[in-house]
């Protein structure tokens, strides 16, 4: 039977249990939270999304959380307080919120993409154990939508690692409300192409900011992989780079050790004629043409050295041959802090 298509209104998201591994009861707490809100909104059930993250076989604290729905929908804003105060509830580990927005012309009128997200630890490609929501006034197509949102997914939140390690509860819901009136309706339209440019630009923000807020991280890792034949190639590479814990420790450690980073890159599993390889870390030059060049190292370790002391960005970026594919991937050092953060986490 063909089921009618049915919106989505409204997110309820929990932190701090993640109601995974909870069997049939952790589902009945689900049900009943979202249906009680879907009352409280007027709303069905099944337009009501949820969002949960926390400790793995804990049920969410449903009593509390029912009891708190009335105050909840009364403070339901559009101001900035309302979205930074949801923000800043969501968080677990984060040491700081993260929500991005944007106005942009789309089309000759105005249009708004924002968002907010959580995560901080267990963050790996596929999303992980983070948590995000992105809005647009747009009026865009539900099929046109559901592309933008993989895409931008594919190129922020996939794209980012802390400790290598997924989760159960990763979650990005993405709603337009049209009330922009800003109608796009084909995905090769100009109009398309730039809500497609502020979807990635609110996505990327938050993905980075997550790999920035990584737990006991000390700089935010930015890698760019250029030469590739196709853009997936090259982002597959730069996830690589990212993901790879010996370039994480080395980076906490201020050594700029280039071998790493190319064997990362080598281990991708995209081929590329390793005589074309170029590895440069922020505008220093470590290798060319799949050679090591000379090098000052003591002013390497200092860009390193610098980076953490601000919690600032190291860029590396890689070259592997002549091709259009560019990628990116954005991840953070490893610090002894992750491990003593870790180690205490459900204590």
């Amino acid at each position: 039977m063909l089921m009618p298509l049915l919106l989505a209104r409204a997110v309820l998201i929990n932190a701090g249990q993640a109601n995974a591994a909870t069997g049939d009861a952790g589902y009945q707490d689900v049900i009943e939270c979202s249906s009680s809100l879907a009352k409280l909104l007027h709303l069905r059930q099944e337009e009501v999304l949820i969002e949960s993250t926390g400790v793995i076989g804990q049920r969410i604290k449903k009593e509390a959380l029912l009891k708190s729905l009335p105050k909840l929908v009364n403070l339901l804003s559009s101001s900035t307080d309302g979205a930074n105060a949801a923000a800043v509830a969501i968080t677990t580990t984060d040491l700081v919120s993260k929500s991005v927005a944007i106005q942009s012309q789309v089309g000759g009128t105005n249009i708004r993409v924002g968002g907010m997200a959580k995560g901080s630890g267990m963050i790996h490609p596929n999303m992980a154990t983070m948590l995000g929501v992105v809005t647009t006034d747009a009026m865009v197509s539900s099929d046109v939508w559901r592309k933008m949102v993989q895409i931008a997914v594919n190129r922020s939140f996939n794209q980012i690692t802390v400790d290598g390690d997924t989760s159960t509860n990763d979650t990005v819901i993405a709603l337009a409300s049209g009330l922009s009136g800003t109608k796009i309706s084909s995905y090769n339209s100009n109009e398309a192409v730039q809500l497609q440019a502020c979807l990635d630009v609110v996505m990327q923000g938050l993905a980075k900011s997550i790999a920035w807020d990584g737990e006991g991280a000390t700089c935010l890792i930015e890698v760019t992989v250029t030469g590739a034949d196709i853009e997936t190639e090259a982002a597959k590479i730069a996830r690589s780079v990212a993901s790879s814990s010996l370039v994480k420790a080395a980076i906490y450690g201020r050594d700029p050790n280039w071998g790493r980073i190319a064997a990362a890159a080598g281990y991708a599993g995209v081929p590329f004629d390793q005589s074309k390889l170029q590895v440069l870390l922020g505008d220093i030059l470590l290798m060319d043409r799949g050679e090591p060049q000379l090098f000052d190292r003591s002013a390497a370790s200092d860009y390193l050295r610098k980076a953490g002391e601000i919690h600032g960005t190291v860029v590396i970026s890689v070259s592997v041959g002549d091709g259009p594919g560019r990628g990116q991937a954005w991840g953070c050092d490893l610090s002894y802090d992750y491990v003593k953060i870790n180690a205490e986490y459900t204590t």
